[in-house]
């Protein structure tokens, strides 16, 4: 092989019809020579001439540069040159000798076919950072270097990126225990087992995103509010990475907090904005807060920037819960309202994060609809619903988002399970006989209900004492509903007024003020709150014996 022929066509060597450079030069005044002439002034030893690129001894330079270089020639990659840089690093190599057996170390590293597509394309390539059978990490630019009448040869120019490839790998080694201290976090703070409510089914299911996503601030949670209702939160805190998953933490927590106060919705969301405030004003997240009362066949919520919530009834119509929707919450300011949705005996509601329904290249209610075409045609438990949704939408190991679903079934019970679920009211309209006709009426029902006569006798103490402090300290209308589940009794007694009883130690001298004190005592929990329209509902519940 003419190295000469090759090297004047190199990359960077190539003939260039200005190339050689000229020194102009001006006599030395004292005649003592000459110097360049932009500096005249200066006195020097006579110059010497600058070789144009032309002259340069390529093969030299080649040989001397830190690179690895070597030059393939032919359809079959017959080894022209190698530099001693490439021995250094393999070994010496037989020239004359295709590339497969003369230069494995290529062929290990696949870089044969990209030399044959770059000998038909005539364009160069570049493969990055591979390590090579050496240990070190090199990446290989290859480079066509044609020949009159000749079949072509191509420049293999390997720079050892070692340094390079190794400092990339400690970020992404630090960039995946940041992750996964993430995850850990992330997953710490999210219910480890869901509460389960008498009246509700439920299931959750929380796939952080892939491996080159950083975790986000996704969670939900399931909170028993007493009385037969319960409290359904999903939110999202925007944002990636520990400190996400921290404020998460700080949210959820607060909600559980706030839960226990039995506020309506947009108040829990008043307080939960305030908060996210004081945690950090520059972190905002989205919320959705949900009570289910199984005695009003509705879900009523507040939604603070979230997703709407899905609803399919028992015909296998899917609705929309689309207003009211308020601003994120951290943004301060704004007045959140609650709405309602149905959810009534043999329905399905679904809450979810921005990940299982939001894509890059599609419309968000693009996604919505696809989820609530998947939620028509779901069926079975809740935990094969959210399983069915999250496949439906495409959501795998390596997705971009976190994605959080929550999916709540209230049961249409018949037969002997709905004999469990049993619920019995009465009208109070005040005098003296109002509570004589509610202890009658919680008698009966309770003997109906075939409950033991202890249970049955605490039943009736509570409601003559819930009955009573209604009629001496609330107002007109009043009204009593027992309630039963397969778990446990429930008393509850609503009036117009909105003064919440509080329990307090009476006085020996004191004729009144042990009613809620005998309750709480008797009762295995005991609540009250306000209800819309100004009212209130006190409510007391036992626990039913296992049989």
């Amino acid at each position: 092989m003419n190295f000469t022929r090759w090297s004047a066509r190199l990359p960077g060597t190539q003939r260039r019809a200005a190339a050689r450079t000229e020194h102009a030069v001006t006599p030395d005044r004292r005649g003592e020579g000459s110097v360049p002439a932009a500096r005249a002034e200066q006195l020097t030893d006579e110059a010497s001439p600058v070789p144009a690129v032309d002259e340069l001894p390529a093969r030299e330079v080649l040989d001397r540069v830190p690179a690895l270089v070597a030059l393939v020639h032919g359809p079959d990659h017959r080894t022209a040159y190698v530099n001693d840089a490439y021995v250094l690093a393999f070994g010496a190599r037989p020239l004359g000798e295709p590339a497969r057996e003369a230069l494995p170390e290529l062929a290990e590293l696949g870089l044969l076919p990209l030399l044959d597509q770059v000998l038909r394309s005539g364009k160069p390539r570049t493969l990055k950072s591979r390590k090579a059978p050496d240990g070190r990490s090199y990446t290989f630019t290859c480079t066509p270097v044609a020949e009159d009448g000749g079949d072509g040869a191509v420049l293999v120019f390997a720079t050892d990126v070692t340094d390079h490839a190794e400092a990339a790998e400690r970020l992404r080694a630090s960039e995946r225990r940041q992750r996964e201290t993430a995850v850990t976090l992330q997953r710490s703070l999210l219910p480890q087992e869901l509460e389960e409510p008498d009246d509700l089914r439920i299931a959750a299911t929380y796939q952080p995103g892939g491996t080159e996503a950083a975790v986000g601030g996704d969670w939900y949670d399931v909170i028993t509010l007493g009385g037969g209702r319960t409290a359904l939160v999903i939110g999202d805190v925007m944002g990636r990475g520990v400190r996400a998953a921290a404020v998460m933490g700080q949210l959820r927590t607060a909600v559980r907090a706030y839960a226990r106060l039995d506020l309506p919705p947009h108040e829990v969301l008043q307080l939960l904005d305030g908060l996210a405030t004081e945690i950090d004003a520059n972190q905002i997240a989205t919320c959705v807060y949900a009570i289910h009362d199984p005695n009003e066949g509705r879900l009523v919520y507040a939604s603070a920037g979230h997703l709407p919530i899905l609803v399919r009834d028992e015909s296998g119509t899917v609705l929309r819960a689309d207003e009211p929707t308020g601003p994120p919450l951290g943004t301060g300011g704004w007045i959140h309202t609650s709405g309602s949705i149905p959810l009534g005996p043999g329905s399905t509601a679904v809450l979810y994060t921005d990940g299982l329904v939001e894509r890059r290249d599609e419309d968000l209610d693009e996604g919505i609809a696809a989820l609530e075409h998947a939620l028509a045609g779901a069926s079975g438990t809740p935990q094969v619903i959210c399983d069915r949704l999250v496949r439906s939408a495409g959501v795998t190991a390596d997705h971009d988002d976190d994605v959080a679903v929550l999916v709540l079934q209230h049961p249409a019970r018949t037969g002997p399970d709905g004999d469990l679920f049993r619920n019995a009211a009465l009208e109070l309209l005040g005098g003296v006989e109002a509570a004589p006709r509610a202890r009658a009426f919680a008698s009966g029902v309770l003997t109906s209900w075939r409950f033991p006569a202890d249970l049955h006798d605490l039943g009736v103490l509570a409601t003559s004492e819930l009955v009573a402090n209604s009629l001496q300290h609330g107002t007109p209308p009043m009204r009593l509903r027992l309630r039963r589940t397969d778990r446990r009794l429930i008393v509850e007694v609503t009036d117009g007024d909105d003064h919440l009883p509080r329990r307090r130690r009476a006085e020996p001298g004191d004729e009144s003020g042990r009613g809620i004190a005998i309750v709480a005592t008797i009762a295995s929990n005991w609540g009250s709150r306000r209800t819309p329209g100004g009212g209130k509902a006190v409510w007391c519940e036992f626990v039913l014996p296992c049989e």
